[in-house]
């Protein structure tokens, strides 16, 4: 029983990871209907930039808010730099770009810090607390990523629901040409769009960093994981990345644990189909008419 309950607090944490990196392919998806597989170097490159300011000595928080300032910045400057040439053509060009750009990335990131993993330390102690005396797998880290993740959720739920800058996003996303002639700035909305979700995709960057050695390609499980928790939430629903990193999570600590960590991507690919089986478009997507 023990083993079990350590399983799926563990499995907590880590689907909280997988949520916000799932939280910002949604958002990226929903404000330009482009899938960024770049999305783990963008996060690797301003976890670079955190760890280097707090390794020269400031706190975790300055560290923290300077990687979600530079999430920001970055992906301004991709969509305008790099995606802008390819929003409009078809899904497979934005696709190609976007791999490119996650290797030139990790590249850059290489020449730069170079390939030695580098220790980033967490804002909270990462030892587990004391319950019944036992210590459990769930630490007060774990707790502070598990509600800046609900946070994110609930953000990005009201920023696309609640908003007019999420409903021109998603106007901008859907029907471009009818939104310029209502006056949305389509070419801006698509620029926000990748700038919010650089800033969710750096929070989980740093999330995430104090339980892996930080180095050019240390985030790549994390991105796998997290566009299959996209997947199996919806890439429509910030609900759906959220249930779908959390039972990404707790299914992959079970399989982890009872049947060894060999199994944990092949236990990934077997959830992801079978989601895929059931529900084409996600646990949480929504009925769509079908054209006849």
């Amino acid at each position: 029983m023990n083993r079990f309950i350590d399983l799926t607090l563990n499995g907590i944490a880590n689907g909280a990871i997988y949520a916000a990196v799932a939280l910002s392919l949604v958002l990226i998806w929903r404000a330009t209907r482009i899938l960024n597989f770049a999305q783990a170097g963008m996060l690797m490159l301003t976890t670079f930039v955190a760890w280097a300011i707090v390794d020269s000595g400031a706190s975790y928080w300055v560290g923290f808010a300077v990687a979600l300032a530079s999430g920001l910045v970055l992906g301004a400057l991709i969509e305008r730099v790099v995606i802008r040439h390819v929003e409009g053509a078809p899904a497979l060009n934005a696709v190609i770009v976007t791999i490119g750009l996650l290797v030139l990335l990790q590249a850059a990131a290489g020449m730069i810090w170079g390939g030695n993993p580098r220790s980033f330390a967490p804002a909270f102690s990462i030892k587990g607390y004391e319950i019944g005396g036992r210590a459990v797998l769930f630490s007060p880290f774990d707790l502070f990523t598990v509600l800046v993740v609900a946070g994110l959720m609930l953000g990005v739920t009201l920023l696309f629901a609640r908003t007019s800058l999420g409903l021109r996003m998603r106007a901008a996303a859907f029907a471009p040409e009818i939104s310029r002639l209502l006056g949305v700035r389509v070419g801006d909305m698509y620029t926000v769009g990748w700038a919010l979700g650089s800033v969710a995709a750096s929070l989980a960057g740093v999330l995430v960093a104090p339980s892996v050695f930080v180095s050019p390609n240390a985030f790549d499980a994390v991105l796998v994981f997290g566009f299959t928790a996209a997947v199996i939430g919806g890439l429509e629903s910030p609900l759906g990345a959220l249930v779908g990193g959390l039972v990404l999570g707790l299914a992959l600590s079970y399989v982890s644990g009872y049947g060894g960590a060999e199994l944990v991507t092949l236990g990934a690919l077997g959830i992801l189909v079978a989601v895929l089986m059931v529900r084409p478009n996600g646990l949480f997507s929504r009925a769509q008419a079908r054209r006849v």
